[in-house]
C-alpha cells in the first residue's frame, strides 16, 4: 500500500492499479479505530441511530470522492486537492489545504496513538498511558525508517488483518444470535420506537455524525493514489464501489453491536463488538479482536506518520514550508530526516497531552482531527465549484455536502465533553490563516505551489 502524499507536477507515468484494486486498497487504509474505537464515543452519545449516523456520512463521503475523482480525471496532478484549491482560490488555499491536511494528520496520530494506549490497558491496565504511547510511537518510527518497501509491507499485513477482525466480528455475532455460542444472553433487540432509537434525543444524533465522519477519514488519501490507476477516468467507480463496501461493513457490524448490547454499556475506553459479545463463552475473543483493533490502529498511525513525512518535504520543495524539511540523508536511504523530526515533535507532543489529561484526551484529539478533516473536504467541494461545469444536480449534492459537513462540526458545539476538541481545531485553523497571511505579504517568493 503506497500512500502518495501531494507533489508539485503533473503525472506522466501510466498507473499500474485496477480500479477494483484501488477500491480494495481504500477499504484496508480507511477502517482504523476511528471506527473501531471512536464508533463507540458515537453509541454512546446516539444510542442505535448512529447506523442512521453513518449512513449520513456515507453520503456526504461519496459527494467528497466523487468531486476529487472528477477534478482527478479532468486534469491529473499530484498536487491533488491542495493542486485544485490553488487552482481554483490562489497560492493561499493551495497553503492551507497542505498545512491543513498535515495538521489533521498529526492530531489522527495523537487519537490513534491514545487509542492504542487505551487498549493496552485491557491487558495492563495499572501502566499509565504515557508508557504505551512511548512504545507505539518508537515501533512506528522503526517501520517508517525502513523506507518505502518496508511500510508497504507493513500495511498490507495490517490491512488484511483489520478487515479480516470485522468480518470475524460479524461471523461470531450471527453464529451467537442463533444459539451456537453458548450464554446466557437478553438482547435488547430491534428499537421499537423513535426514543429507543434517538435515546439522547436528535441533539445526540446531531453530534454523533463527527464520528461517523471521521470513520470514512481518508478518503482524501484514495484521491491522492487515483494517480495510480491506469484509467484515471475509473476514479469515481473506485470511489462508490469502495464506499458500498465500507457501508456494508460499518452498517451490518455496527447494527449486530447495539442490537446485542444495551445503550447505557457502551463506552469509549471499549470496542463496541467487544461490548456486544462480552457476555457469551467467548473467553478467548476480547483478546484477539483487541489485538487486531491494536494492529489497524498501529496501521493508520503509522500511515499517517509515513503521510505527514513525505508531505512536508513536497511542501517544503514547493515554497510552502520553511527548505529545510526538504533536506534528505543519502547516506540513510534518502530520509527526509528533519520532517519525519517535526512529526515525531507532534507525536511526543501527544504524549505529553496523554500524561496530562488521561481521562478525555481521546475524545477531545479524535474531534478535533475528524474536523480538520471536514474542514480539508469542504475545500475539495468549494475548489469543485470552479474547477469543474457542474449541472444543477451537481451543484445540489455538492451544496448538499457542504451542509451534511456544517451539520457534523456544529454537533461538536453541543456536546460539552467534545467541545474542546472544537476549539482545537479552531486553533489550528487560526495558526494556518495567520501563517497563509505572512506568506501572502511576502508575495512566496520561493517555490511555485501547488502544494
Amino acid at each position: 500500500m503506497d500512500f502518495f502524499v501531494p507533489g508539485s507536477g503533473k503525472s506522466s507515468e501510466k498507473g499500474d492499479l485496477s480500479w477494483w484494486q484501488l477500491s480494495l486498497i481504500g477499504v484496508g487504509c480507511t477502517i482504523g479505530t476511528g471506527f473501531f474505537l471512536g464508533s463507540a464515543i458515537g453509541i454512546k452519545i446516539t444510542g442505535p441511530s448512529i447506523v442512521f449516523s453513518f449512513i449520513l456520512a456515507a453520503f456526504g463521503t461519496y459527494i467528497v470522492y466523487n468531486l476529487l475523482a472528477k477534478m482527478t480525471a479532468k486534469d491529473p496532478h499530484d498536487g491533488s486537492f491542495c493542486y485544485y484549491a490553488d487552482q481554483a482560490y490562489g497560492r493561499w488555499a493551495g497553503f492551507s489545504c497542505g498545512w491543513n491536511y498535515w495538521g489533521s494528520n498529526i492530531l489522527i496520530m495523537g487519537s490513534q496513538l491514545t487509542a492504542l494506549s487505551i487498549l493496552s490497558r485491557f491487558w495492563f491496565p495499572n501502566v499509565p498511558l504515557w508508557v504505551f504511547a512511548i512504545g507505539y510511537a518508537c515501533l512506528s518510527i522503526i517501520v517508517v525508517l525502513t523506507g518505502n518497501k518496508g511500510f508497504d509491507k507493513a500495511e498490507n499485513l495490517f490491512a488484511i488483518i483489520k478487515t479480516a477482525a470485522i468480518i470475524m466480528f460479524i461471523i461470531i455475532a450471527f453464529a451467537a444470535l442463533f444459539g451456537l455460542i453458548g450464554g446466557d444472553v437478553k438482547h435488547p433487540g430491534i428499537p421499537k420506537g423513535m426514543g429507543e432509537f434517538f435515546p439522547e434525543g436528535y441533539r445526540g444524533f446531531w453530534t454523533s455524525l463527527i464520528y461517523a465522519f471521521y470513520a470514512y477519514g481518508g478518503i482524501e488519501v484514495i484521491g491522492l493514489m487515483a494517480m495510480r490507476l491506469k484509467k484515471k477516468e475509473d476514479a469515481p467507480k473506485a470511489g462508490i464501489i469502495m464506499l458500498l463496501l465500507l457501508v456494508i461493513i460499518y452498517v451490518i457490524s455496527l447494527g449486530l453491536a447495539v442490537y446485542m448490547a444495551a445503550h447505557g454499556d457502551f463506552h469509549e475506553k471499549e470496542s463496541p463488538f467487544v461490548t456486544a459479545l462480552k457476555d457469551y463463552d467467548l473467553a478467548f475473543f476480547p483478546h484477539v479482536f483487541n489485538a487486531a483493533i491494536i494492529i489497524a490502529g498501529f496501521s493508520t498511525m503509522t500511515a499517517s506518520l509515513f503521510g505527514v513525512t513525505s508531505l512536508l518535504v513536497t511542501m517544503a520543495q514547493g515554497g510552502d514550508a520553511p527548505t529545510f524539511f526538504s533536506k534528505k540523508i543519502k547516506k540513510m536511504k534518502d530520509l527526509p530526516l528533519p520532517s519525519l523530526g517535526l512529526a515525531t515533535i507532534g507525536l511526543t507532543a501527544s504524549i505529553i497531552t496523554a500524561l496530562l489529561l488521561p481521562g478525555k484526551i481521546y475524545e477531545y484529539i479524535t474531534t478535533a482531527a475528524g474536523i480538520l478533516i471536514l474542514f480539508n473536504w469542504a475545500f475539495i467541494i468549494i475548489s469543485a465549484f470552479k474547477n469543474l461545469e457542474l449541472k444543477i444536480f451537481g451543484k445540489l449534492l455538492s451544496w448538499t455536502g457542504i451542509l451534511l459537513i456544517l451539520l457534523a462540526v456544529s454537533g461538536t458545539w453541543l456536546e460539552k465533553s467534545i467541545r474542546p476538541g472544537l476549539y482545537v481545531s479552531l486553533l489550528f485553523v487560526l495558526l494556518i490563516a495567520i501563517a497563509a497571511m505572512i506568506m501572502q505579504k511576502k508575495g512566496w517568493k520561493e517555490g511555485n505551489g501547488n502544494c
